[in-house]
């Protein structure tokens, strides 16, 4: 394992954290929709808030789902010590789509960079295989 490979986990992760925290430190909706009870409260895109809410309830959703698609690297990377190039590809595809196509002035770039990391590591991890790199098995 080279030595950027646990770096690409570890920036998914803080990536992540950074997400869930900034869900709850922007103008958030938070309180209205526990006020409403949680259920069905971000359903109505006549009403009121609607927007705040959705943007809330989306940056803890998507910062949740990159927690665990890191932390799933990372334990794929400590199980195998080889980083699959599909986490490359999906973080470049949703970096790029989210930066340039839909929002071209948040903080997306960072799946950029991180999507080129994980390619990097991947081509590194299938060039020392093919060269005869010590591969470990993961326990069955």
């Amino acid at each position: 394992m080279n030595g950027l490979a646990p770096w690409v986990p570890r920036l998914m992760i803080t990536t992540a954290v950074l997400h869930i925290a900034y869900a709850f430190v922007q103008s958030n909706e938070w309180s209205g929709i526990a006020g409403d009870g949680f259920l069905a409260t971000v359903v109505d895109p006549n009403g009121e808030d609607y927007h705040r809410r959705d943007a809330t309830v989306w940056y803890m959703a998507a910062g949740l789902v990159m927690l665990a698609f890191g932390t799933l690297t990372r334990h794929t990377l400590r199980a195998t010590e080889r980083l699959p190039v599909q986490v490359g590809w999906y973080l470049l595809a949703l970096g790029v789509s989210l930066s340039v196509i839909y929002f071209p002035y948040t903080g997306s770039w960072a799946l950029i960079v991180i999507g080129v990391m994980a390619l990097i590591v991947a081509r590194r991890s299938s060039t020392l295989q093919s060269q005869g790199g010590r591969r470990r098995v993961p326990p069955s």
